[in-house]
């Protein structure tokens, strides 16, 4: 089965270690709020929800939190949110997805198209990136989870579509429609000894670009300023970068 992209896999190890902890746990408190209010306060009738607070526990966000989150999405008032993706090309030709979840539209909006101009690229329409680009469900446990021969096993008797191992854990992808039954059948095989270190639906990547040099470091600055927006909750991009490529961004 196709491989974890390595890029992918250094953006993630890059991200948990240089994002302060409070930021990390605003964002995911922020969708558990928001997936309460749009849904309900129950997980068991807010796939939704469910999703946010397994996001959550991922990162072990505290149990007072994730309820907090939960009881402010079901107070009176409060903002109304909005869920908008915007699509890309930013340095090098490199597809970007951006979604974001949002009380003012043109706030975002404004913040996303000043990144992309400040970096010398601009925001294309809707589709003019995700054609090149899969909606998938994708399930993430720690090697913990067991080997990737066993991991490899369970998703395929779950329903998975496609599974990616390596020393940091494993990717299960679905298709999106079986997402949900796979994510359960996944928490019966392993019997809720392990749990998911993230489940959600992602963009992933057809066809990847290559990108080296000045692209990869305006790339990178690219990503991390869409990041650390307050709107935006997901950035998907179809970079891909020599093994010195990483090795010198990850230096």
């Amino acid at each position: 089965m196709a491989g974890h992209s390595k890029w992918a896999n250094i953006q993630h190890r890059k991200g948990k270690q240089d994002k302060k902890r409070a930021v990390l746990f605003a964002r995911l408190s922020k969708e558990i709020t928001i997936a309460s209010k749009m849904g309900g306060a129950d997980p068991g009738m807010n796939p939704r929800l469910r999703l946010a607070i397994t996001n959550a526990k991922g990162v072990s966000v505290p149990k007072d939190n994730i309820q907090r989150a939960i009881d402010k999405g079901q107070s009176a008032g409060g903002a109304d949110y909005a869920d908008i993706r915007y699509e890309g090309v930013g340095p090098g030709g490199v597809g970007i997805i951006i979604e974001a979840s949002t009380d003012n539209k043109n706030r975002t909006a404004t913040d996303v198209r000043s990144a992309f101009t400040k970096s010398g690229c601009a925001l294309g329409t809707t589709g003019s990136v995700s054609f090149n680009f899969d909606q998938l469900g994708e399930i993430e446990y720690g090697p913990e989870a067991g080997s990737a021969d066993a991991v490899m096993e369970a998703a395929i008797m779950a329903g998975a579509q496609d599974v990616a191992s390596d020393e940091d854990g494993h990717w299960i992808y679905t298709a999106r429609e079986d997402f949900a039954a796979v994510s359960t059948a996944l928490a019966e095989a392993f019997s809720s000894k392990v749990e998911p270190r993230s489940a959600k639906i992602i963009w992933k990547p057809k066809v990847n670009v290559s990108v080296a040099g000045d692209n990869a470091d305006q790339l990178m600055k690219l990503l991390d300023v869409l990041d650390e927006l307050d709107d935006v909750q997901n950035v998907y991009d179809n970079s891909e970068l020599s093994d010195e490529e990483m090795a010198r961004l990850a230096g």
